[in-house]
């Protein structure tokens, strides 16, 4: 390009910006137009937030945004009151719920001291903030404030009718299986570029507008009937027609949904229960059969992310994964999915000797419990803070992330029945006893009072408006009643700051084992060696495969664990317009293009051998602890959110946080490390919406890369 030609390509770039204020002025138009609806819409007596959202294309937190009295209120702060000294407990027939915060002169602070030891016995020691707190006597009784409008969580049945829920469904447990899966073959597709790749045969195929009968009509023309899976590296072909359809969704349902001749929806294949399509909108899955023939086309993002790798290289990545899975699991197959061949990989963990304490299998909870636990354990902590709480200009954005997270926090979990512990019976427990069982794997449902003078990120998570949605208390004096893993209820009790009053009203308790820590250890090793190998191969094509192939270990541990965590059937079907009839009751419409309508309707828990969301829960709760505050034994240093300035965290995501404060975190490689991912310095305007803060993530991202590329 000489100089001419650069002053041209100016005048080009100017009129494309010219271009973008006009659309962006009257976008803003109608966004405008369409938030004075939302809020109009807003004053009727029985909106609810989760409707508004997806008429409005928002999501529910940007509405309340716009209509703050249909999201959880937040109750002003509850100022302390005198009380009289707590009675000694009571028998277990009308106990009250047990404080472990509030202690009461001499006798109480000696008990404090006990459970402060038997806490720092059991972690290897607590922050020097923390020693003490618990042997000193409590603040008095605070007055109550309300509780946030929000939806109510579930709660077991008192007396014999919730004792029944523990025990666990009849006749079905997880038992290392007798078979070896069949492999699949594999062709992997950039829809982009219309490279095709099948073993070691590389094409380029004419795929029109990609349409599913485009691409299955080009791809076995090429390859042989037996390949069985398709995966696509790029282009999202799914997509291609998102600008007629108001949310992705439906663009996707649309295309796995289109006619395509001489091929029908899968729907049956021995007992494979994944038959039919996955309406999913950025990683679907589609089922087709012909005949005898069945194929399905899948997304490669489900792995990893290609990152612009063509197909052979991603092939690669494949090849990598297998291998390093194989040193482990000599029968190893890659299933569909990370999540399916997570499970299947730790099915061949199970005991199988005779006389093995889970020989027989690990017992399945109850359906009453699987639905508790589906109700009331969230996943990762998504919170974006705005000011007040942080300043209006940051002068920076870093970035920190766990390193394989959820690795480290398999090494125990709870199997068998799990023993209920009502408020009574928490009550009638030594002090060492209630710490056992605190540290145990539990899940319990408490009434927690933020601190008075906090003033600091919230800790526990607490049930907001819309489905499985969460957000984290902070207010102080704030009382509030939720369900919380052990891991998070000992951080409220023993945080770096002071301790929060927790109130035990029931709880489940486990026996403690370790069914996933074989499974853990095997792809914790995968892992690395793949990293070392991205880190060190000679070839730089075969270092972005094992890099792929690294990532894809991450995602079958992460999705295996998600796995365990059973969600209710969701059953998606279509049906041509005009025949609506056929919807069955109590279906929900979820999209339609004119020519068909696409419903979705819940058909409950299956009988699933391998479910075990006690297991999910445990994991995700100690991970979201310990995204607060976790101790690097390696340097004897406490790393983590609550070790950070209270004004400095702008933002929280599954294992990452985000702040204006550059932490001197040690970082090894190792899983449950914190790794400086970005860095973008300021002044800016924070984020408001998750679309900025991600934007502002790519952008420190980019940024901190030069930095390390410059030497800096």
């Amino acid at each position: 390009m000489d100089s001419k030609e650069f002053t041209a390509a100016l005048g080009e770039l100017r009129r494309v910006r010219d271009d973008i204020k006009a659309v962006r002025k009257e976008l803003q138009r109608l966004e405008s137009d369409r938030d004075k609806r939302i809020v109009a819409l807003g004053t009727f007596e029985k909106a609810k937030a989760e409707r508004i959202a997806p008429a409005a294309g928002l999501s529910v937190v940007d509405v309340v945004a716009l209509v703050p009295h249909l999201g959880p209120q937040q109750p002003p702060s509850a100022q302390p009151t005198p009380a009289a000294p707590a009675a000694p407990a009571p028998g277990p027939a009308g106990a009250p719920a047990p404080d472990l915060r509030r202690q009461q002169g001499p006798a109480a602070a000696d008990n404090g001291a006990a459970l402060d030891t038997d806490l720092r016995a059991a972690d290897d020691g607590v922050p020097e903030a923390v020693e003490g707190a618990l042997d000193q006597p409590g603040p008095a009784v605070a007055a109550s404030a309300p509780e946030p409008q929000v939806r109510e969580l579930p709660s077991i049945p008192p007396g014999e009718r919730g004792d029944a829920w523990c025990a666990p469904a009849p006749n079905l447990a997880s038992k290392r299986p007798t078979f070896t899966q069949q492999p699949r073959q594999m062709a992997f597709l950039d829809t982009n570029t219309g490279v095709l790749v099948h073993r070691d045969q590389t094409v380029r195929l004419d795929l029109g507008t990609a349409s599913v009968s485009e691409i299955l009509t080009a791809v076995y023309a090429t390859v042989p009937d037996s390949v069985e899976r398709i995966y696509i590296t790029a282009g999202d072909p799914w997509h291609r027609d998102t600008d007629r359809y108001p949310f992705l969704r439906d663009a996707v349902a649309a295309w796995l949904n289109a006619p395509v001749p001489g091929w029908q929806v899968e729907s049956s294949r021995g007992k494979d229960r994944l038959a039919g399509h996955l309406v999913h909108p950025r990683n679907p899955v589609g089922r087709w059969q012909r005949g005898d023939q069945h194929t399905e086309i899948r997304s490669v993002g489900e792995w990893f992310d290609s990152d612009g790798a063509d197909p052979a290289t991603v092939r690669d990545a494949f090849v990598m994964l297998w291998r390093a899975l194989h040193r482990h699991w000599p029968d190893v197959t890659l299933m569909g999915s990370p999540s399916q061949t997570g499970r299947d990989l730790w099915s061949r963990t199970i005991p199988a000797k005779a006389g093995s304490r889970w020989a027989e299998g690990y017992p399945v909870m109850s359906e009453e419990i699987r639905g508790l636990l589906h109700a009331t354990a969230g996943q990762g902590r998504t919170e974006l803070i705005t000011p007040p709480r942080v300043p209006d200009k940051l002068p920076q954005l870093v970035e920190y992330d766990r390193t394989f997270a959820y690795a480290k926090h398999t090494w125990a979990s709870g199997v068998g029945a799990p023993r209920r512990i009502t408020a009574a019976a928490f009550a009638a427990m030594t002090e060492k006893e209630q710490t056992n069982a605190l540290f145990a794997p539990s899940h319990w449902q408490i009434r927690v009072t933020v601190p008075d003078r906090w003033d600091h990120v919230g800790i526990l998570p607490a049930p907001a408006a819309g489905d499985r949605a969460w957000y984290y208390p902070a207010e102080p004096g704030q009382t509030f009643t939720t369900w919380a893993g052990g891991a998070e209820v000992n951080l409220a009790l023993r945080n770096p700051i002071t301790p929060w009053r927790i109130e035990i009203l029931d709880g489940l308790l486990w026996e403690s084992s370790t069914p996933l820590r074989d499974w853990s250890t095997k792809l914790k090793d995968a892992w690395a060696s793949l990293q070392a190998l991205a880190a060190n191969h000679g070839d730089e094509r075969q270092r972005t495969a094992a890099h792929l192939a690294s990532r894809a270990v991450r995602s079958i541990l992460l999705y295996g664990i998600g796995g365990f965590a059973q969600r209710p059937r969701i059953i998606t079907r279509s049906v041509p317009v005009g025949h609506e009839h056929e919807i069955p009751a109590g279906a929900q419409i979820i999209g339609s293009d004119g020519e068909t309508i696409t419903w979705q309707r819940s058909a409950g828990f299956s009988r699933d051998p391998y479910t075990h969301p006690e297991w999910a829960a445990g994991v995700w709760s100690g991970a979201r602890a310990a995204l607060l505050s976790t101790k690097m034994r390696e340097d004897n240093a406490y790393v983590g959110a609550l070790h950070l300035p209270p004004d400095s965290i702008v933002a929280f995501r599954t294992d990452a946080i985000y702040t204006t404060h550059d932490a001197a975190w040690p970082y090894h490689g190792q899983p449950g490390d914190y790794l400086k991912k970005g860095h973008l310095p300021g002044p800016f305007t924070g984020p408001r919406t998750e679309e900025e803060l991600l934007s502002l993530q790519t952008l420190g991202r980019a940024h901190l890369a030069e930095e390390q590329e410059a030497g800096l």
